[in-house]
């Protein structure tokens, strides 16, 4: 690809990550397992979850019906389908009254009908629906001092799920007698169903002991309330030996290694030979970039991959936030790798959140070039400061280097590719 800009190489094989896990390809071929022409009753939460339920509306030929919440600025709108909108990462009352409206349309399920939830990343949050006792401000508390400590996903969600009345299992409680249809797609490393939007139509195998352990590691003092909460056993989740799960059908329809696998697919069709790391990579951003500096530069000495190659990783990085600036798990992490290089010549690398948000910045990501250290040195940047102050969204911003998709209306977490050009292409 000698005559190929990178940037744009990266971008495309972005492009065709998103697309593979677009509910507009990935949903229809799952409409066809479900009884033709019957009623259904669609439910659903997450950042997907409009365009998913868009889907089956111009799927499905039978009658239909229903509620979604999804973030704010990713609603789409459809026939059929009343879609909501509301905060995330940290809930709000629209979320609330949303949960509240979507518990109460399944508790009205009957033996005769079929619901389907559809399940995406961010519903943990849009499913603010706290448990009897506590109020809203309870669980917005605990989610900003847990996202600002760095918690996992699944420790965030251990807690989350036992200060819900809806989540951990406790919608497939409210679907019963109906049947119950969950499709998912998966922001979570290994798709553990238990994790994805903090299961709410699955067994939970984390308990309330769970949940004040995470609380206890991150030193969080939860406010009084929802300590309360998490010490009533009444308050315990639903477990696997729970007759309500039975008969329920759970199918994941899209997760990041079918968005991998896509972007690996371009890259042989670009004449680039990839390389896949991992698909479920965790841990705090900037080890994870050093990590991944090690790996190229490592390949680049011992000079055995055909050039030019991209490898590929996936998973989910975060963020203990230290600082005052601006900036998430994907443009730390090219803060990051950026240093870590050190202006390696001809490694191009790009890293994104593929629901096109960066934490709580507008930005999907950044993308990183051979000569972003000479530039930032040039406009009088300092990264090592930056980095320091958890300020990677300015950073790039002030280089021109921001990956902004707008909302992608899909979420398989993080997607990192890191370009290694011919000798002829490095710029």
């Amino acid at each position: 690809m000698p005559n190929t800009d990178p940037r744009k190489t990266l971008r495309l094989l972005l492009d065709d990550a998103l697309a593979a896990a677009d509910p507009a390809v990935c949903m229809p071929p799952h409409l066809e397992s479900l009884p033709p022409g019957a009623p259904l009753i669609v439910l659903g939460a997450g950042k997907a979850a409009a365009a998913m339920a868009a889907a089956v509306d111009a799927g499905w030929t039978g009658p239909l019906r229903g509620l979604v919440v999804t973030r704010y600025g990713h609603a789409i709108p459809n026939g059929r389908i009343e879609i909501v909108e509301a905060a995330h990462p940290v809930p709000d009352a629209a979320g609330q009254d949303a949960a509240a409206r979507l518990l109460q349309i399944a508790r009205e399920a009957g033996p005769d009908d079929t619901v389907l939830f559809l399940l995406s990343g961010g519903a943990s949050a849009l499913l603010a629906l706290p448990a009897d006792g506590l109020m809203l401000e309870d669980k917005q508390a605990v989610t900003r001092h847990l996202l600002d400590a760095g918690a996992t996903i699944g420790e965030l969600n251990a807690v989350r799920k036992h200060l819900s009345a809806i989540k951990g299992g406790r919608l497939a409680a409210a679907v019963q007698p109906a049947r119950l249809i969950t499709w998912a797609i998966s922001d979570v490393v290994n798709d553990d169903p238990s994790v994805i939007g903090s299961g709410p139509t699955v067994a939970d195998p984390t308990t309330l002991t769970d949940a004040l352990a995470v609380l206890k590691k991150f030193a969080v003092e939860p406010p009084i309330r929802a300590a309360a909460c998490l010490a009533d056993p009444a308050n315990e989740t639903p477990k696997p030996d729970n007759p309500v799960f039975n008969g329920a059908d759970y199918r994941i329809i899209a997760r990041a290694q079918d968005s991998l696998t896509a972007a690996m697919d371009r890259a042989r069709s670009k004449g680039l030979h990839p390389v896949l790391h991992s698909a479920a990579v965790e841990g705090e951003a900037r080890a994870v970039a050093i990590h991944h500096a090690h790996q190229i530069t490592t390949r680049l000495a011992d000079d055995i991959l055909p050039r030019p190659w991209v490898q590929f990783s996936g998973g989910e990085a975060t963020v203990t936030v230290k600082g005052e600036g601006r900036g998430g798990p994907n443009t730390e992490f090219a803060l990051a790798l950026a240093i870590a290089l050190d202006g390696a010549p001809r490694v191009w690398a790009l890293a994104a959140d593929t629901d096109g948000t960066d934490g709580a910045a507008e930005a999907a990501g950044a993308i990183v070039a051979p000569d972003t250290l000479a530039r930032a040195a040039a406009a009088g940047l300092d990264p090592g400061g930056a980095l320091a102050d958890n300020d990677s969204y300015s950073f790039f911003e002030s280089l021109g280097d921001l990956v902004m998709t707008g909302p992608t209306h899909t979420n398989v977490n993080d997607f990192r590719a890191i370009l290694v050009t011919e000798p002829e292409a490095g710029r």
